[in-house]
């Protein structure tokens, strides 16, 4: 199964922005990515997906807030934050269809 590290988390303010990252070694090009996340005593959420043509949807939480984007030679997907707010706090984790969870990267927004 592929599965991805995702890197890039930590303690933010609010108002502030970070960017994660998560990549793998399996080619990636033609397969679609989802961000999910995962707030504490809460269920698993979708984020945002990015098509293999680059085509963007995100929950309406974060909507024109938070951008994914990819680099399909690095086999890597980004998640721009921009203006984070407490509820934002969760541990992020990338996947494909039928791919594995990851570990996940913890995103703590706290003043």
């Amino acid at each position: 199964q592929v599965q991805f590290v995702e890197s890039g988390g930590g303690l933010v303010q609010p108002g502030g922005s970070l960017t994660l990252s998560c990549a793998t070694s399996t080619n990636i090009a033609r397969i679609f990515v989802s961000w999910y996340r995962q707030a504490p005593g809460k269920q698993r959420e979708l984020v945002a997906v990015i098509t293999s043509g680059s085509t963007t949807t995100y929950a309406d939480s974060v909507k024109d807030r938070f951008t994914i984007s990819r680099d399909n030679a690095k086999n890597t997907v980004y998640l721009q934050m921009n203006n984070v707010k407490l509820e934002d706090t969760a541990v992020y984790y990338c996947k494909i269809p039928l791919g594995a969870w990851g570990q996940g990267t913890q995103v703590t927004v706290s003043s």
